[in-house]
């Protein structure tokens, strides 16, 4: 145990009779699998040594040099075999536990990426050649569906006529069934500075949708973001001023970056897009500690708030002195 908050007690009911039997059963496989993983490696480091002073001696250093890295590389990829099948087993184990502690379903990948050609239309993400998503959590707050999901996007690149990949979008992509009535597409984008006069002619449309510029009444919002729109009486509906302020403190609520949304009329009723730059979340942590750690739980645990309270943010009805006046306007 540490000095960290404490779980609370519905929480703490559920690692005693849960998640503490399920980690401490698997125990066993960790320490294997680490010592696995270390005789591995030093078996693929022993056998490189090896080749390296042979190679050394017949051919040139160089070969020898190859054969030590790719030897060890090798070591350790089969040592660490079981370790890397108990990470996932262990991963989706808690994750879903967690989940449905808190009223949500989980899958270790999305089935399908909800909506994610339509963030790129909207130009919530980069262009990218190579991705990936994994992470999924569907659930209902204040009576609005939502879905979520990690992204990690990759693009293309060459230098010195060497071909890599190079990340250029990590974090959430989130959607929900936003409890306005929306019509048209309205788009909040990062704002670009002095460039805003370059973009508003190159922000014309997005995929089939003709955008224009809104200008807003609200100074801090558009230090940040710029808006584009289908429909500006719309637009000015849907910004109320408690959604800007929310949206100005998701960044610090999620512990992210450079947010960005759209409102889309798609289903009749119509979603709120959000993309947010996060980094790797929901990692059950190194499997070189003991598995049955409250802490580990803990970490999970507070990454989750950070999502149901992102959520909380962007879709409860606005309390009593939160510009409520101003929203009914």
């Amino acid at each position: 145990m540490t000095d960290a908050t404490p779980l609370s007690p519905a929480m703490e009911t559920v690692w005693r009779e849960d998640l503490s039997p399920f980690l401490a059963e698997r125990e066993a496989r960790r320490k294997q699998g680490v010592n696995e993983l270390v005789f591995g490696g030093i078996g693929g480091v022993t056998a490189g040594i090896v080749a390296l002073v042979v190679l050394s001696l017949v051919f040139l250093p160089q070969f020898g040099i190859f054969a030590l890295i790719g030897l060890s590389v090798l070591g350790f990829v089969l040592g660490g075999r079981k370790l890397g099948v108990l990470q996932k087993e262990v991963k989706t184990g808690l994750l879903n536990r967690l989940a449905e502690a808190s009223a949500m379903r989980y899958a270790l990948k999305p089935h399908q990426p909800a909506r994610f050609n339509v963030f790129r239309e909207h130009g919530l993400i980069p262009s990218s050649q190579r991705d990936s998503f994994e992470d999924h959590f569907i659930g209902e707050r204040h009576g609005s569906v939502f879905e979520l999901y990690e992204a990690k996007l990759e693009q293309r690149r060459r230098s010195d006529k060497r071909t890599y990949y190079a990340t250029v979008f990590r974090g959430l992509l989130i959607r929900i069934e936003f409890p306005r009535t929306i019509e048209g597409v309205t788009v909040i984008a990062r704002d670009k500075g002095l460039f805003n006069g370059l973009e508003s002619w190159g922000r014309k449309a997005f995929g089939s949708h003709k955008l224009e510029r809104v200008g807003l009444v609200d100074p801090n919002f558009e230090e940040i973001f710029e808006v584009y729109s289908t429909d500006q009486v719309m637009s000015r509906y849907l910004l109320t001023p408690t959604f800007m302020e929310r949206l100005c403190a998701l960044e610090e609520t999620v512990k992210g970056k450079n947010v960005r949304a759209a409102f889309d009329e798609r289903r009749g009723g119509g979603e709120l897009l959000i993309a947010v730059e996060t980094g790797n979340l929901f990692e059950p942590g190194s499997l070189f500690k003991p598995l049955d750690d409250e802490e580990r739980v803990r970490t999970l645990l507070q990454e989750i708030d950070l999502v149901t309270g992102m959520l909380d943010l962007m879709v409860r009805p606005p309390e009593l002195g939160e510009n409520v006046l101003a929203d009914k306007a």
